[in-house]
């Protein structure tokens, strides 16, 4: 009731549903509860049990088990694909002819031939689609984005960002599965690409080398993106645990995202002395030394911490959820055609044949 006594409408809550009932799928509906005006209206998985149990975990209104149905739900405003890399893009394809705006997990497709066919269908549908990159639309980043372009450390000369985290071999681990879409580069090289095109933009030139695991699925990843002035040093593996963090060289400074630079709370600016080592943005050995040293009042070196509760997917759910509202099919910071040109790249490393250098564990 508002002062007169008259009852007040209240907003219809934007209905998600999600697809899938995995660990990430089940992340996202956790963070969808601090995205205001945000509800799990319903969600499928390929079984009832499955889709029963996760909706009494995640209080999701409706579990289906039924793709069609599913779809047909009107209280759907908008979809999230949270399957096996292998699924994203039927599921995809089917959501948008339907008419489901689509936010779908990294990487939107296998391939960017694949990636293009889900563009071309939302264009032809007009409806809002997106890959769920959520590192681009963390605090961090778009601070660290804000910075660049607003010459803060100059010049751009060179990004260089490792992403790694050690796994066992296992043929039988979606991430070692040739069916299911697995790998190091499009489980974790993506995101390093992604991010380095999202701050440099679209390379002229592409190059990189990896390295098979025993079943001849990439352990390992290098890829380099060539530019005018700089130049994007990117690895990822499972192989080993990496650095993890991400920096940006400049002519007057650097920018670093603190490890993991994937879920980033914390960016740290170096200028003067501070960009030499020991101190600089590239030092720093892992441990308690290494710790320490970046805790040392270094004339030159600031931090900014962007800290924040949850997995860190609610930001994109959010700008995902804005968009939608306001008519758009795609957003700023990650537009499909990114994705597209991010898969290219990734494709272009791994159709060269793996290095000699075969990982055996």
């Amino acid at each position: 009731m508002d002062e007169m006594g008259e009852r007040v409408a209240t907003p219809k809550p934007f209905g998600w549903g999600i697809i899938g009932s995995g660990r990430v799928a089940g992340q996202f509906a956790s963070d969808l509860a601090s995205v205001g005006g945000a509800e799990l209206v319903a969600n499928y998985s390929r079984t009832q049990a499955n889709a029963t149990r996760f909706a009494k975990n995640f209080l999701s209104l409706r579990p289906y088990a039924d793709l069609d149905a599913f779809l047909a739900d009107p209280a759907i405003d908008a979809v999230y694909i949270a399957t096996p890399n292998s699924l994203h893009v039927a599921q995809s394809l089917k959501a948008v002819r339907s008419g489901k705006p689509v936010l779908v997990e990294k990487p939107l497709a296998p391939s960017h031939a694949e990636a293009a066919v889900i563009q071309r269908e939302a264009a032809r549908a007009n409806v809002f689609a997106m890959e769920a990159m959520w590192t681009r639309f963390l605090p961090a980043v778009i601070a660290a984005k804000a910075k660049l372009d607003a010459g803060a450390i100059g010049t751009v000369r060179r990004l260089t960002a490792e992403l790694a985290y050690r796994h066992e071999f296992d043929p039988q681990d979606r991430l070692f599965s040739r069916s299911l879409g697995g790998g190091a580069t499009l489980d974790l090289g993506v995101y390093c690409v992604s991010l380095a095109m999202y701050f440099l933009g679209q390379p002229q030139k592409v190059s990189g080398l990896w390295h098979a695991a025993p079943n001849g699925v990439d352990m390992s990843s290098e890829i380099t993106l060539h530019y005018d002035h700089a130049t994007a040093e990117l690895s990822c593996g499972f192989d080993r645990d990496g650095a993890n963090h991400l920096v940006i060289e400049g002519s007057e400074g650097a920018l670093r995202l603190d490890n993991p630079f994937l879920k980033a709370q914390r960016l740290t600016l170096y200028h003067g002395l501070a960009c030499r080592a020991p101190f600089g943005p590239l030092s720093g050995p892992p441990g308690l030394f290494g710790k320490m040293l970046d805790r040392l009042p270094i004339p030159g070196r600031s931090t900014e911490e962007y800290p924040f509760e949850g997995n860190g997917l609610q930001f994109e759910a959010e700008a995902a959820m804005r968009a939608i509202q306001r008519g758009e099919t795609a957003t700023a910071a990650m537009p499909i055609g990114d994705s597209v040109n991010v898969l290219r790249a990734l494709n272009l490393v791994l159709s060269q044949p793996a290095s000699q250098k075969i990982i055996r564990l």
